[in-house]
């Protein structure tokens, strides 16, 4: 897969350090390859390399220096910026972290060793005694042999497993705690704001970061992309709604490669249905249709299934805005088919597809099409099982109401009900989305009547600040 510019994430150093033991390669070498291939410092390669995160390396180099007086202070924050190049550390530091990784300081993109040569330091051992270190002249050809960093290094490095092996676990009550998380978002996602959710949505996917950054059993490791691209899904779906569309492609993306990861055949189907949505509203409308026939195909082994049905809806409504008439409605009746066998979904959150939601699309459909009497019938019944929900659907059911008013060249009615449907939802819920389908309530009347008083009076109560309404 070709990736952007910036530094890559940690599992992709985590790939190439596993290869790169694979092939013996020295620590070094997976170092080199780590700096070059994910666009990192030579420092926070050498760390990569050595499979520490940024709180383990500190805790180690405290440890090494713990012996010493008046030693350097490392913290998670300093290293992290001395990795990035925020900082640059003290002389004496730089020292510290050339015996820790068992190279120079070139080595390290850090001081040229000359420049910190005859800095000397006095250690003061657990017994009480003090004696001086050795001066640090030329320290970049003698830390990989000698004797007085080695037993450092070994200890470090034997440090470093023992704690990798104790990572390699995530206990269970923290896993199912993160699941019951994931699975509370998924049910708020259905009506919180999406700037309020954003901020939510984001501090669980830090967590789950945290923990797939580490070493962890193959199972495990596929349940934490899991979540990760449920996260992101919804994710990239609030900011779509909150019209932020460059973030809610790039955060789409990353859904669908951790949803591949995962190996989750239903929800690799279930990520590209959903990114079907930006398009669907936004444009390709012929991408909306080539995600979700993408994700019927991937989903196709299980027909009965919630994805399978949701895929075959949204492409339907995506062919019906394309103005594909005939495959629409072939579509429509391959989602009504699978939708009936399968059932419907009893669950209440953003990745089930209950009836209200089935008919919700089967509304966008028909509206697209024209068929504005099945549609309001439509409406109607989806309604009744929205009655107590909230958030944007309900209100996309009554736009759609009114655009097929306008259909009917029945303006006034048309505009009212769009004109009341926005004024009656939390200012938080109108986002561009809801915006653009009730602009297209004009756009759809006659072009004589679009600037007559009751198309005017809805565009100003569209264009109205929330304040004022």
């Amino acid at each position: 897969m070709r990736r952007g510019p910036g530094p890559h994430r940690p599992s992709c150093a985590k790939r190439l350090r596993e290869s790169g033991a694979e092939r013996g390669q020295s620590t070094d070498e997976i170092a080199r390859t780590i700096q070059t291939h994910c666009s990192v410092s030579p420092l926070r390669a050498q760390r990569l390399a050595m499979g520490l995160t940024l709180t383990e390396a500190a805790d180690q180099i405290r440890e090494l220096v713990s012996d010493l007086d008046r030693a350097p202070r490392v913290t998670v924050e300093q290293l992290r910026l001395w990795e990035t190049g925020g900082h640059q550390p003290l002389r004496s530091t730089v020292l510290v972290l050339a015996a820790f990784y068992g190279c120079s300081p070139g080595g390290l993109g850090l001081e040229d060793t000359e420049a910190v040569a005859g800095i000397v330091l006095r250690a003061e051992s657990r017994h009480g005694h003090r004696a001086e270190i050795t001066p640090m002249s030329a320290i970049g050809e003698r830390i990989p042999t000698a004797a007085e960093h080695l037993s450092h290094r070994v200890d470090a490095a034997r440090r470093a497993v023992d704690r990798t092996l104790a990572s390699a676990t995530v206990n269970s009550n923290q896993l199912d705690h993160i699941d019951e998380m994931v699975l509370w978002a998924s049910q708020e996602y259905i009506s919180t704001p999406p700037a309020l959710m954003l901020t939510r949505l984001l501090d669980l996917l830090a967590e789950v970061e945290e923990l797939a950054a580490c070493r962890q059993p193959a199972a495990v490791q596929v349940r934490l992309s899991e979540l990760t691209a449920m996260l992101s899904t919804l994710t990239a779906d609030a900011l779509m709604k909150l019209g932020d569309l460059t973030r809610s492609r790039s955060w789409y993306a990353t859904a669908r490669t951790a949803a591949d990861d995962s190996g989750n055949s239903e929800l690799r189907a279930r990520v590209r249905a959903q990114a079907a949505m930006l398009p669907f509203y936004y444009g390709p409308i012929t991408q909306a249709v080539n995600l979700c026939r993408e994700a019927r195909v991937i989903s196709s082994r299980a027909r009965t299934s919630a994805t399978h049905a949701f895929s075959a809806a949204a492409e339907a409504r995506a062919l019906a805005k394309l103005g594909a008439e005939a495959e629409a409605e072939a579509a429509l009746r391959y989602a009504t088919k699978v939708f009936e066998q399968f059932g419907g979904d009893s669950a209440d959150d953003a990745f089930a597809f209950p009836e209200r939601r089935y008919l919700l699309y089967k509304s966008g459909t028909l509206t697209a099409l024209g068929h504005t009497r099945e549609a309001r019938q439509v409406q109607d019944q989806a309604l009744v099982l929205y009655q107590d929900k909230t958030g944007i659907d309900p209100a996309l059911l009554r736009l759609e109401a009114a655009i097929c008013y306008a259909r009917d060249r029945s303006p006034d009615e048309a505009c009212q009900l769009a004109g009341a449907t926005f004024l009656r939802m939390d200012p938080a819920h109108r986002t561009p989305i809801v915006e653009e389908r009730a602009r297209e309530v004009v756009q759809v009347l006659p072009s004589v009547i679009r600037t007559g008083r009751a198309a005017r009076e809805l565009l100003e109560i569209i264009e109205l600040p929330p304040g004022r309404m």
